[in-house]
């Protein structure tokens, strides 16, 4: 499976601080926000990723990630320079998926929890139909909403519904067949000019091959697209990682412990961190790697 991560749009509901910066490059705590999907695609084992942004702020995103050697990754770029919705997506993918599976997340989704991993892995492992993934919340009628049946199968998919049919809020985080790609290419624009994610996910639903992974208790989504909720976010990892001593979304020990790379290549990784708390932490372990 390959992953695509969407770090487009203008980022107006964060003006001014977007004015002159993509709102994935602002910092969620001590790391840039991009860091946060980023490691979720590594947590399913996903290495090769399409970085997807505006013509102005990609050679920024070039500077920060690389190629993604070094963290035994393979990342790509490629420009999105019209907002023309989610789902548009898989049709500036089409080459690099060539035919691949493909998760795809939001570029300003901070996902952390205890059983995160396992979600993930039956996402990615699958190669044919839909994962949805799924957050109870308090409003949502804020967002794609789905419902399930008794069967803990989705019925129904609606955006931003007036009377939501369940608090199950869709999360920016799914996961696709190789069919995806011609599904995406027969969606007509909404009504705001887009190709939505919601139209896709639909399909699958109609054709019966939409599954539904819910986030539930012990794991945090947090969408840090407003002012509010990137304070929300970086108070979150600032707390999760001051009281446990472990970091969040660290791409050099997630990198390490799937095995994308060894413990000789963490440890160059370390001694080329600057010598913050970030950079202790990756040094310390690469430490206690090689002891």
């Amino acid at each position: 499976m390959k992953g695509i991560l969407l770090a487009g749009g203008h980022g107006t509901r964060l003006n001014p601080a977007t004015a002159v910066v993509s709102k994935q490059l602002l910092p969620v705590y001590d790391k840039p926000m991009i860091y946060y999907p980023l490691s979720t695609l590594m947590l399913a084992g996903i290495r090769e990723i399409l970085v997807i942004s505006t013509p102005d702020a990609l050679p920024a995103f070039r500077r920060l990630l690389g190629d993604g050697a070094g963290w035994g990754l393979d990342l790509q770029y490629a420009v999105q320079d019209q907002p023309r919705g989610l789902a548009d997506a898989f049709r500036v993918g089409r080459d690099f998926l060539a035919g691949a599976p493909v998760m795809m997340i939001l570029g300003d989704n901070v996902i952390y929890g205890g059983g995160l991993s396992a979600h993930l892995g039956r996402a990615a492992g699958r190669t044919e139909g839909a994962t949805i993934f799924a957050y109870p919340v308090r409003d949502p009628e804020r967002y794609g909403v789905v419902e399930l049946g008794t069967d803990r199968r989705a019925v129904h998919i609606e955006e931003k519904p007036t009377q939501p049919r369940s608090n199950l809020a869709v999360a920016g985080l799914y996961a696709y067949g190789p069919d995806v790609v011609e599904v995406a290419a027969e969606l007509t624009p909404s009504a705001r000019g887009e190709l939505e994610i919601t139209d896709v996910n639909r399909h699958y639903l109609d054709q019966g091959t939409l599954d539904v992974e819910v986030l539930g208790r012990g794991i945090a989504w947090l969408d840090a697209g407003t002012h509010e909720s990137l304070l929300d976010a970086s108070a979150f990892v600032h707390s999760v990682q001051a009281r446990q001593g472990l970091m969040i979304a660290c791409p050099e020990e997630i990198a390490f412990r799937q095995g994308f790379i060894s413990r000789d290549q963490l440890a160059v990784l370390a001694r080329d961190l600057a010598s913050n708390d970030y950079g202790a932490y990756v040094a310390a372990l690469a430490e206690g790697a090689s002891s």
